[in-house]
């Protein structure tokens, strides 16, 4: 599959590449990421690729990401209306304002208007809400964000780290009110990072969200350079928070991982991102490459086809246990199928119903 096999993105019209290119490591102002130079150099490369699809966020090197984007392409009229440029607003960039940040209208419209500067453009195609502002009523964020569409601002909206459940809610009354819905939900997923699979997953699927699963290898932790030999001598970039995910767990996933890399010709990383673009749901899964080996590595993934042997032993070496109800409804369906089989699904006889009509009350 190459770049240019675009998707639509969830429930919308809107064409996407298969693969988005995260820019949180534009700018070297956390102490990592790609200097303006090499961000532009990637930027050219994924685009001449014929990708079209961009993720920054405005607190993302305290906007320097969004300003990289914006002088690169944004302010480029011709270029910037071939791109899909989506940024988030709710993270605060001024320290002791209250209302520097959050899902409230006041905080949401300086916000884009201050993305808007920063990119270069006059419209922000997809707009997400960066995490759930439990402190503001939906009904504000969802109206503003409505407002925000009818006013051309932004094209669509999208939600990111957000409850299921408060995602329903959301989707339920932009659907009652015609507001502009949901059409993209960004979450954490990965063969490390599953438990989205138990409520996220499935409410995207059902509310027309397509998914854009972010940080697909754990921040470097599946790209194959981390053993149990080297793990506790090696420093990586981003510190504690890459080392305290090479669990055994996840290192007995790289092993598989491994392995079957070895079986395809690919990298290790390579396989993890095929793993995760295939997932049901997935629309397009956002790359954080931070330099051009990175990027030419992981745009290989799309020529990765993994069989369903090696499918299922990736799905059972990072399988993780169900929660409640999930991990309760399997049980149920003999109670409610009463030994049929429904859409190829068999049950058997549940044991305490009725075994003939005299048993019935």
């Amino acid at each position: 599959m190459p770049l240019t096999d675009y998707v639509t993105l969830g429930r919308s019209g809107l064409r996407v590449s298969p693969f988005c290119l995260g820019t949180m490591t534009f700018g070297e102002d956390w102490g990592w990421g790609s200097s303006v130079e090499d961000s532009n150099a990637i930027m050219d490369a994924y685009i001449d690729a014929g990708g079209n699809f961009l993720d920054t966020a405005n607190i993302y090197t305290n906007g320097h990401s969004e300003t990289i984007i914006g002088d690169h392409v944004g302010k480029d009229a011709v270029r910037r209306d071939r791109l899909v440029i989506a940024t988030k607003f709710l993270g605060n960039m001024y320290p002791g304002d209250p209302n520097g940040g959050g899902s409230h209208r006041k905080a949401i419209v300086a916000a884009c208007e201050q993305s808007l500067r920063r990119l270069q453009t006059e419209y922000i195609d997809l707009y997400w809400m960066h995490f759930w502002d439990h402190l503001t009523p939906i009904e504000e964020t969802m109206r503003a964000l409505d407002d925000l569409v009818t006013s051309g601002k932004i094209r669509y909206v999208g939600f990111s780290d957000t409850p299921a459940w408060k995602c329903a809610q959301a989707q339920t009354l932009a659907q009652c009110r015609d507001y502009a819905p949901i059409v993209a939900l960004q979450i954490e997923h990965s063969l490390v990072e599953r438990t989205v699979e138990n409520e996220l997953l499935p409410m995207a699927r059902e509310l027309g969200m397509g998914v854009t699963p972010w940080s697909p290898l754990k921040g470097g932790v599946l790209s194959g350079k981390y053993t149990r030999a080297n793990r506790d001598t090696i420093e990586p970039g981003r510190g504690e928070w890459v080392k305290n995910n090479l669990t055994d767990r996840n290192l007995d996933i790289l092993d598989v991982l491994v392995r079957i890399a070895a079986e395809v010709g690919a990298s290790a990383a390579q396989v993890a991102l095929a793993w995760v673009q295939a997932r049901d749901g997935v629309t397009s899964t956002i790359l954080g490459a931070r330099t051009m080996e990175q990027l030419t590595d992981n745009l290989g993934a799309l020529e990765i086809e993994l069989s369903a042997g090696q499918t299922a032993a990736l799905d059972e070496v990072s399988e993780m246990p169900a929660i409640f109800p999930q991990s309760f409804l399997p049980f149920t369906r003999s109670i409610v199928r009463g030994g049929t089989t429904v859409n190829g699904e068999a049950t058997e006889p549940w044991a305490l119903s009725p075994q003939s009509d005299a048993e019935r009350w």
